[in-house]
């Protein structure tokens, strides 16, 4: 099951969304064509390291020219793959316009980017130790799910499902689609603690507890923001 678009018209153009897609396919661009020595120091020095983060909120001083509380922001425009980038980039492409469209620019750039730093503090408390980097944006476009799930649960989303070797499109409420993916990551997390902590997209897994968290701060920080504000 894979959204393709939402049916629900919009009253603003989501230049936020479109500036973030935008941000994120040319930070990735970048990426791919520095050599692997290269994105290893740039995963270094952008995407958090929990080991160093702890240290850093401990007083230790990190020789870095990026702030560690600076990577909660700037991991969120780091993707470990194209389909990594790819997935994501669609369901903010899906999602995100109309959250936009009820916050309205400025509250949602700063609603969008306070949910992915909270996610990404939700994986670092899982795994505080890890050496590991946690990048990507799935802990931001998870809070803009959990905020659409809230304020859209009946709207239709064309969403794309595989039966097998057959492929068709259906029209599905997004309440379906969203509640499957947040509940594949509740199990997925709980099942295995310790993975959880210490996988991230570019080796192969998935960082379950920051989309947890980008989800339930997402529920939060939306209505507080002014979500439900034009009912």
């Amino acid at each position: 099951m894979f959204p393709l678009y939402d049916e629900n018209p919009t009253r603003i153009t989501p230049f936020m969304t479109y500036g973030l897609i935008g941000m994120n396919v040319l930070v990735f661009l970048h990426q791919v064509s520095l050599s692997e020595p290269q994105v290893e120091q740039f995963f270094q020095l952008y995407a958090v390291i929990p080991q160093q983060l702890s240290a850093s909120f401990a007083g230790e001083a990190i020789n870095q020219p990026v702030a560690e509380w600076a990577t909660l922001f700037t991991s969120q425009f780091l993707h470990g793959g194209w389909w990594h980038l790819i997935s994501n980039m669609v369901f903010l492409w899906v999602f995100g316009n109309n959250i936009e469209d009820r916050l309205g620019h400025f509250k949602y750039i700063i609603f969008y980017l306070a949910c992915g730093a909270l996610a990404a503090l939700c994986q670092w408390f899982i795994g505080m130790d890890s050496a590991i980097p946690s990048l990507g944006a799935s802990g931001a476009i998870s809070g803009v799910l959990g905020a659409y799930m809230i304020r859209f649960p009946q709207a239709l989303v064309r969403t794309l499902i595989f039966l097998g070797i057959f492929i068709t499109t259906l029209r599905v409420p997004a309440w379906i689609i969203i509640g499957i993916y947040i509940v594949q990551n509740v199990i997925s997390g709980l099942a295995d603690l310790q993975r959880a902590a210490n996988m991230t997209m570019e080796t192969g897994g998935v960082a379950y507890w920051a989309h947890i968290g980008g989800f339930a701060f997402g529920l939060v920080l939306g209505p507080l923001l002014g979500l439900f504000n034009d009912d």
